[in-house]
């Protein structure tokens, strides 16, 4: 009896720590391919949280890449004036909006930003990450510790790499690329 109720005990465990490994994986469709996310909610709690709602919500969905800097990092995430499936859509503001929801408190932890790596952005005020982030397209190391770091490209960073990159000093798309879905695995 004993050994039925430790196997039963294995198997749940088992069970229950792939199923929340899972619930920590994003799938992110671009014009490119599929690109899957690795998100670190032990590391940046609320910023996972607030990436989660926002693109299981399809908040995401439409949204342009605003800032593209080749070498640097790729930008998206303004919901209210990046989305080109939106009323409010405005490229020239694109980068200045957020969501509804309320601004969120700084996770800066020991992830350093190197190729791949998802971070909030932000304005000068360290707390006021909302709704934007970048995905880094090298080593970013500057930024270690000014920046709430949440996740991580684990596959497909080759369709990240190609997204149309901006002018060299702004990072200001033309003709951006855009998020066709973000979603959890």
């Amino acid at each position: 009896m004993q050994k039925i109720i430790y196997l039963f005990i294995l198997v749940f465990s088992l069970v229950t720590t792939s199923v929340f490994a899972q619930k920590n994986f994003m799938i992110l469709k671009l014009t490119y391919g599929e690109v899957e996310i690795e998100l670190y909610p032990d590391k940046a709690p609320n910023h996972v949280k607030r990436f989660k709602e926002l693109a299981d919500s399809g908040k995401y969905d439409g949204v342009v890449f605003h800032r593209v800097i080749d070498g640097f990092m790729a930008q998206t995430g303004d919901v209210k004036f990046g989305n080109s499936t939106n009323s409010e859509f405005n490229l020239s503001l694109a980068g200045t909006g957020g969501s509804d929801l309320p601004n969120l408190k700084s996770e800066f932890t020991d992830i350093a930003h190197t190729r791949g790596i998802l971070s909030a952005a932000r304005s000068a005020d360290p707390d006021s990450a909302n709704s934007q982030f970048f995905i880094c397209f090298e080593s970013a190391p500057h930024l270690d510790r000014q920046y709430s770091a949440f996740g991580k490209v684990v596959k497909g960073m080759e369709f990240i790499d190609m997204i149309k990159k901006g002018d060299p000093n702004s990072g200001s798309v033309p003709n951006p690329d855009k998020i066709i879905s973000l979603k959890s695995k």
